[in-house]
């Protein structure tokens, strides 16, 4: 199994559309993509099942040959974040649990696309003196990340905060994807040279606004130039 982590410079930046894009592009490709959800909130359900959810929409668009409920370990209704919505449902995220349920996964599929939760600071546990965040599940599940980022103005200090902490923290970084990219946009031109200039990381795609397709420059961690 190939594992990489879909994480972002901020909530609503655009996680689960390049997810969704992604997994299509694999699996249209001939490869044996899945989608794993570790933590969502947010969610609409209906008798125990996902009704209206990211990953409702990711396995439907990506044709995934598996229900929205078995990509995803913890889902709660209320959006707010990870920690809040456990703590106010009584639960505790177990790190142990989402393990076992990726590994589960990793015996259906070869590659799999790990959507986080918000940015890579989000809380999971915050209880005495644990501060459990997103960046240290990724680090136990001892994969990289692709950063998903805005194409327009004030994503060159976001992308690089984002990059900073992840090198603070060890983490690898495979590349980085403009959502809601304008190509003929001087400003968006210059925030993909000048991001790829400031922090060496490639951008791997760009994406605008209603895209269907995604062109993965660098093919990510499948070892091709282009898919």
């Amino acid at each position: 199994m190939k594992t990489l982590f879909l994480t972002a410079t901020g909530t609503d930046v655009g996680k689960t559309y390049i997810s969704a894009l992604i997994i299509k592009k694999m699996r249209d490709s001939g490869f044996n993509c899945g989608y794993f959800k570790p933590v969502l909130s947010g969610v609409e359900e209906e008798e125990g099942k996902l009704r209206v959810s990211d990953a409702n929409y990711v396995v439907s668009t990506a044709k995934i040959p598996l229900s929205p409920d078995d990509c995803v370990t913890y889902w709660w209704k209320e959006a707010v974040s990870p920690h809040l919505a456990a703590q106010r449902a009584g639960d505790v995220i177990d790190t142990n649990k989402i393990k076992t349920h990726l590994d589960k996964l990793s015996r259906e599929f070869e590659y799999i696309l790990i959507e986080g939760a918000g940015g890579i600071t989000c809380p999971l546990r915050l209880e005495g003196d644990e501060k459990y965040l997103l960046k240290d599940l990724i680090k136990e599940l001892e994969t990289n990340i692709v950063i998903v980022a805005d194409g327009g103005l004030g994503t060159i200090n976001s992308t690089l905060l984002t990059i900073d902490y992840a090198r603070a923290n060890g983490i690898g970084i495979e590349g980085i994807i403009l959502n809601n990219f304008e190509p003929d946009n001087f400003m968006h031109q210059d925030n993909l040279k000048q991001i790829e200039y400031l922090t060496g990381i490639p951008v791997v795609a760009t994406v605008e606004k209603g895209q269907k397709d995604i062109i993965l420059l660098e093919g990510l961690w499948t070892g091709k130039k282009r898919i």
